[in-house]
């Protein structure tokens, strides 16, 4: 198996690949049957050696057509060198991801090997199911503030004489809040499809992150929640940050709405520097905790996992997903703990400081 300077070095063996190999010769009979393409087929590998590969990998397509007859890389044409990868049926209706690669003596010539690559569908699957499941919660999601749009502003062309100008405003501010929301949960989606391709766009400038945790708890106390709710320790001097100052408020929103609303007792917000080491430069920590009910030890590895929701109260479950793809894109990093109120502690770190050309 060795067709490399220095592959014999390696002593990597078929066995050790992660996907299912399969080797044929010139004659079409099988010469390499690895663990993984017993795994996936049920053929022990000493059971497949010297039998037709078209007999021990009875592929067929999703319409039921046996495979080999549509390929027919022996006596097809002497152009092709393989077959890009595809989804087949295995006998009893398994789904394999299937590569070919025809290896040829000289460029048209007869097939001397014959290399197929078997790889399950599971993960393929599980992607496909989260993308369906997300679709689902976000429309499930959009339904009602859109349902409320609608009612109200059907309601005020209909009517429109019979209301009075308070009620006409009070049913404007409703229909303001709903389209909000609409919004909201737009950008939550494009921030997951954008943090699950790599493509979360990040534009730095100068953020002063003391003034945006001051600003944010602000905004709550105004939106009517009670002032005592919220602690704010906040050292100074504080060093400066170099980030994205959009993203950085939805990180903060949604860890102190997160607070607020599946937490209970004091919401505590602490910002505290984190001393450089030889392997990280300088950081800001921010550690929002709360008083409430906490998060369960054996919940804490599925906290920042899309869909997760701590309680029953609603929401897409994304918003946590998003808050750990933000700050890693920042290059920091977030954790989830228990506070010693013994409710939820959610703690990020993001490197300190700011260019050379702004100091």
């Amino acid at each position: 198996m060795d067709t490399a300077p220095g592959a014999g070095q390696l002593d990597l063996r078929p066995d050790d690949l992660p996907d299912g190999l399969v080797v044929a010769n010139r004659l079409g009979q099988v010469i390499c049957f690895n663990a993984e393409a017993a795994r996936l087929t049920g053929h022990r590998s000493d059971e497949a050696l010297g039998r037709p590969v078209e007999r021990v990998l009875p592929l067929e397509d999703p319409d039921g057509r046996p495979w080999w007859r549509l390929t027919d890389p022996y006596r097809g044409l002497a152009t092709r060198s393989g077959q890009p990868e595809r989804n087949l049926l295995l006998p009893g209706g398994r789904e394999v991801l299937v590569t070919a690669r025809y290896v040829r003596a000289r460029p048209s010539g007869p097939v001397r090997r014959l290399v197929v690559a078997l790889r399950g569908t599971d993960a393929r699957k599980r992607t496909e199911r989260s993308n369906a499941e997300l679709i689902a919660t976000v429309a499930h999601e959009l339904r009602s503030p859109l349902t409320s749009v609608k009612g109200f502003t059907a309601t005020m062309l209909d009517k429109w004489d019979r209301f009075t100008d308070e009620q006409k405003r009070l049913m404007l501010q409703t229909v303001d809040g709903d389209a909000d929301r609409v919004t909201r949960l737009i950008t939550e989606l494009l921030d997951v499809s954008r943090i699950d391709s790599g493509r979360l766009e990040i534009r730095r400038q100068p953020v002063r992150l003391d003034e945006a945790v001051r600003r944010h708890v602000k905004t709550m106390v105004n939106g009517g929640c009670p002032v005592e709710r919220f602690a704010l320790r906040i050292p100074e001097p504080l060093p400066g940050l170099w980030a994205d100052p959009d993203k950085i408020d939805q990180v903060l929103v949604n860890l102190l709405e997160n607070a607020v609303r599946h937490g209970g007792g004091t919401v505590t917000i602490e910002m505290d520097r984190v001393p450089p080491t030889r392997t990280r430069q300088e950081g800001m920590a921010v550690t929002v905790s709360d008083e409430g009910p906490g998060i369960p030890e054996e919940a804490m590895h599925r906290v920042f996992t899309r869909f997760w929701r701590g309680s029953d109260r609603g929401g897409t479950g994304l918003g946590l997903y998003i808050v750990k793809g933000i700050v890693e894109a920042h290059g920091g990093t977030v954790t989830v703990g228990r506070s010693s109120g013994g409710g939820a502690r959610f703690r990020f770190i993001l490197p300190a400081g700011t260019p050379a050309f702004l100091a």
